[in-house]
């Protein structure tokens, strides 16, 4: 597999994935399946142990991206963002074939072709060999969506938010109520919290950054589900 290290946010369906490399950590994004679902993943730089988010589709080219000779990163977890079956259809074979830990806050556990290892929710942390990312619970899109924050010392925050938070607008809600609560924790969890530098990666399509999103909050709430 190719992986262009120029990172721009935008990869194509099929295409090469594309790496962005910090002080500690490489971020690296690949469209798989028929829904251009992002899959991510997260190698630490140090210990050479990766994380996955989202095992959505196309285990093979998975495999291919996480590699196949002695260098290859051993992938110790593979995180789900939500119970939606577009962002699960690789994660057997994935866990299986790597040995990997499964991951996903209780609420949208059942739904999962695999039972976790791991039930997190808001506010608890994974360990990415010796990095952190803190788990951030986003209710509205699924019950117990999740996004991962991975604060860089060395730079600005990144932030995995599934398909709650998409350059435009947060993510498909199936009623009123469950929009006002998606926005809600939006507004008070991410953008409340983190600062505008901030660069977040979405479940499918490209990135953004929350200073280029942040002006159209009030617009979004307008707007409605």
């Amino acid at each position: 597999m190719n992986i262009a290290d120029t990172y721009t946010g935008h990869v194509e369906p099929g295409g090469d994935a594309a790496r962005r490399t910090l002080d500690g950590l490489t971020i690296t994004k690949l469209s798989v399946g028929p829904m251009d679902n992002n899959a991510y993943l997260l190698v630490c730089r140090e210990q050479n142990e990766a994380l996955l988010i989202d095992a959505a589709n196309d285990p093979e080219r998975i495999s291919d991206l996480i590699g196949h000779g002695p260098d290859r990163p051993a992938l110790r977890t593979v995180v789900t963002t939500h119970q939606h079956a577009d962002h699960w259809q690789a994660l057997g074979a994935v866990a299986g074939a790597n040995g990997a830990n499964t991951a996903a806050h209780p609420l949208d556990a059942e739904p999962l072709p695999v039972p976790p290892d791991f039930l997190v929710e808001h506010g608890d942390t994974l360990k990415v060999g010796a990095v952190t990312l803190e788990v951030i619970h986003l209710r509205g899109h699924t019950p117990g969506s999740i996004a991962l924050l991975y604060r860089d010392p060395s730079g600005h925050p990144h932030l995995f938010t599934g398909d709650s938070l998409f350059p435009g607008g947060v993510g498909k809600t199936s009623s009123p109520e469950n929009f006002t609560s998606l926005l809600d924790d939006v507004e008070t969890r991410i953008f409340g919290e983190l600062p505008d530098d901030t660069w977040f990666y979405p479940g499918h399509g490209d990135d953004s950054t929350l200073g280029e999103q942040r002006p159209h909050l009030k617009e979004w709430r307008e707007r409605g589900w």
